[in-house]
Order: C-alpha cells, then structure tokens, then sequence
C-alpha cells in the first residue's frame, strides 16, 4: 500500500536539476540570505500645508506633504480617485511623503464644486490636473524639473490622460505609478468598461509601475491585466504586481475592515514605489 508514495518519490528525485542562480526569486535579498542584513528603509517626520492654486475655470486646493529635512527630495504629483483628497487618502500621502518626498495632492474636486464619489467623469479635471502640474514644476519646493505622477483608482484614468492626452510624458512626467488604476474612461459604456480598455494605455511610453490585489472586482482588473498585456506585447516598459489574497482598496482601508494582508500589500507597494521612483527621477 506504500508503493505508490514511494515510486512517486524515486521519480520526482529522478528528474533533473536545471535551475540556476538567474532562476531565484527576485525577492529574494542576497545581503538577506548570505550575510543575514535586513534593509532599513529611511523614514522623515512629514510636514502638511495647504495651497491655493487660483485658474480661470477652478480654484483647486493642493494638499501638499514633505520631509521636516533640509536636503532637496523629489517631487510627486497625486491624483486622487473617487473619494477626493480626504483623511484616508492624505494618510497615503504622508505616507509617501516620510519615503523621502515632496507630494503634491491636488483636490480636484473641491477646485470645481464636485460632491466626492461622483459616477460621472468631468474631462474638466482633466485639464485642471495639467494647471496643477504647471504650477508645481514653476513654483515646487522639490529637485529636479520632472515629477512622477503616482494615483489609485480613478486617478489612475486622469493621470493616463495626463500623462498621453497632453503629452506630459514627452516633458513633465518621469514615470506612472499606480493602485489598481482605472484603465478606461468612466463614461464608457458597460461593455467597454469590462471587455475594453483606454487606448492611450498603448501611447504610455514613459516606466509605469501598476499594483493591483488578486481580489480585486472582476471588471477593473480585467482592463488592468488586459492593458497591461497589450502594453507588453508592445515593449512599453511597464510593470504589473498582483498581491494574493487582497482586494479593492489595500492602501488606504482602515480598521476593523482592514486585514493583514492590506497591511503587508501596503507597505511592500510603498516601498517598491519608493524605489521605483528614485530610480526614474535619478534620486539614487
């Protein structure tokens, strides 16, 4: 009755060993591994402002956090979703910004009297996110003449725009960084938002940096994995990470509906967007 285990075992000891040092999880730290040396991330204590950056059609706050340090950091421009720039999304942004960040969040909403949840898209925002960044580039407390855009949600469609629509990649923006973006326009119609995807997602040239949670709703992660495919078979440098176990919403979910696994997802985006973004803006 043990013939079976054991002849499975003699087979699997059979096989050949064809893995090599290439093959190793990229997860895996050597200076980890070999010497037992844990990374340290650095941490600022983060300071708050609010601006007021006057237009002829808006009048839109931008909620901005930065280092309490005297060196020059990097500047991040970003696009809230749905919810606006509320407590639970300026907690994202300090958040950031103690990664050794200047983050500018303008509230988008507020500039144009809009009630924070909308269903419709106004392609207004579209427009006043463009003066936003005009603004922070000419008149910015951070180095360096370009700024990755960084989003979730429904800013992630605005900062595609941002980034395609007026050409911003071409000038402005080093990279795109986002949580489980929305990558098709909220306005389209049922089909397109579950069978299709932003065509301007195929023109995003600069690096993009996506995260998204396995549970995520059907119909968002479809267009993510579908445009993110797209945008590989087109060699465009983009990156996916998709965390098991976790669903809509992981960065900025509070007690008692947040989980652990929101937590880990959290501080492993945090930390992989931090690097990612050095690296474009040339800050490592």
């Amino acid at each position: 009755m043990h013939r079976l285990p054991l002849l499975l075992l003699s087979l699997l000891l059979a096989l050949p060993v064809t893995a090599s040092a290439d093959d190793r999880h990229d997860w895996l730290d050597d200076a980890w591994w070999t010497d037992g040396q844990l990374p340290v991330p650095p941490n600022f204590q983060v300071s708050s402002t609010t601006e007021n950056l006057g237009t002829a059609e808006a009048d839109i706050p931008i909620y901005i956090a930065r280092p309490e340090a005297e060196d020059e950091f990097p500047g991040v421009l970003f696009v809230h979703g749905r919810r606006g720039v509320d407590p639970l999304a300026q907690a994202h942004v300090r958040r950031l910004a103690a990664r050794g960040f200047v983050v500018y969040a303008p509230d988008l909403y507020m500039g144009r009297f809009i009630e924070a949840m909308p269903i419709r898209h106004d392609y207004a925002l579209e427009s006043d996110l463009n003066d936003v960044l005009d603004h922070i580039l000419s008149e910015g407390g951070h180095a360096g003449d370009q700024v990755c855009v960084y989003s979730h949600t429904r800013g992630g469609y605005k900062a595609l725009k941002l980034a395609v629509t007026f050409d911003r990649q071409g000038d402005a923006l080093a990279c795109f960084v986002s949580y489980y973006p929305h990558m098709q326009d909220p306005n389209a119609p049922e089909p397109m938002q579950v069978y299709r995807y932003a065509t301007e997602a195929d023109a995003l040239k600069i690096p993009a940096l996506i995260f998204v949670g396995e549970e995520e709703q059907y119909q968002r992660k479809r267009g993510i994995d579908t445009a993110v495919a797209s945008m590989q078979r087109n060699d465009l440098p983009v990156q996916l990470v998709t965390y098991p176990g976790v669903g809509r919403g992981f960065d900025f979910r509070a007690p008692p509906v947040r989980t652990f696994a929101d937590d880990l997802a959290t501080r492993d985006a945090i930390m992989r967007a931090t690097r990612f973004m050095n690296e474009q803006l040339g800050a490592e």
